[in-house]
């Protein structure tokens, strides 16, 4: 984990952020919540170079594939890294640099009706090595245990007992939870498995064949960035000359609170993606490796 200077308004989860120009401090007070602020993009990304990767990663049949889930999420990862203010929330009117990289996403236990889900945390190791093997590391321990023994995992083990509760404990639990959260006390043993304390929520709604370009942000927690996997299909590339050519793609829906960065901070953040989903192989250098992009 990242060293530096401790603040006293520092919170367990996250670095206080001050410095800050007069806009950016003036935000929280009067700009409204965080699902007021949203930013909603739209991305399609080429997947032939992606392919190709994942095509060699699989040559030798692993037992657990690597899928473009995998490598999405891996990518989201790195770019975090890279661009910190993506990992920035506000909390109790205060910015905040979040201090792991935490990638959250559901597993669906069984594919039907009455199949359940469990919520997965995946945090990045900045001093570790390829974001792509620890992602795809991860998901296959965890997958294993939700659908190879059914036990209850992750946030479910902290939300079984308190369902429970009768509605006005159940009121009383949240009114008390929110207050705590807006003063940086909220409990560490509920947070750690709570996917809206995390840098980024992933929505495979591809994996169900459903198409969706957006996903609210939510207000509880203290999550600002959320991402929708459409489903892979050909698209058509144009060429300078008019023709064009037809290539696997995949769409993604990106939802960030606007008040954390500027608008040309999120374009390069996603010049950086494309860089990434272009030059695959760059998931395979440890986690701290630079990218340099035009």
């Amino acid at each position: 984990m990242q060293e530096r200077k401790k603040n006293r308004r520092d919170r367990w989860d996250g670095w206080y952020i001050g410095g800050l120009d007069p806009v950016h401090v003036m935000m929280p007070y009067f700009f409204g919540d965080r699902t007021i602020n949203e930013a909603v993009l739209g991305e399609v990304m080429d997947l032939t170079e992606v392919d190709k990767y994942l095509a060699k990663k699989n040559a030798d049949n692993p037992e657990f594939k690597y899928t473009w889930f995998h490598f999405i999420s891996a990518a989201v990862a790195k770019a975090i890294y890279l661009r910190p203010k993506m990992n920035y929330f506000i909390a109790g009117h205060r910015f905040y640099e979040r201090k792991e990289i935490q990638i959250a996403f559901n597993v669906k236990r069984q594919f039907s009706d009455e199949g359940t889900e469990s919520m997965a945390k995946f945090t990045l190791d900045r001093e570790g090595g390829s974001p792509m093997e620890q992602v795809h590391s991860y998901v296959q321990d965890f997958v294993t245990k939700v659908r190879g023994k059914g036990e209850a995992v992750g946030v479910d083990n902290s939300l079984k007992f308190l369902t429970h509760l009768p509605r006005p404990l159940f009121r009383l639990l949240g009114w008390t939870l929110k207050k705590m959260e807006y003063y940086g006390c909220y409990p560490k043993s509920l947070a750690a498995d709570d996917p809206c304390y995390s840098s980024c929520f992933v929505s495979n709604l591809g994996s169900i064949k459903m198409n969706a370009d957006y996903h609210h942000l939510f207000e509880w927690g203290n999550i600002s960035f959320f991402m929708v996997i459409g489903e892979k299909k050909m698209r058509p590339f144009w060429k300078e000359d008019g023709t064009y050519e037809m290539r696997n793609t995949i769409k993604l829906g990106l939802t960030v609170d606007e008040r954390i960065a500027d608008g040309y901070y999120f374009a390069k953040t996603l010049r950086l993606v494309r860089h990434i989903f272009a030059h695959p192989e760059l998931l395979d250098l440890p986690a701290a490796s630079p990218i340099e992009i035009e």
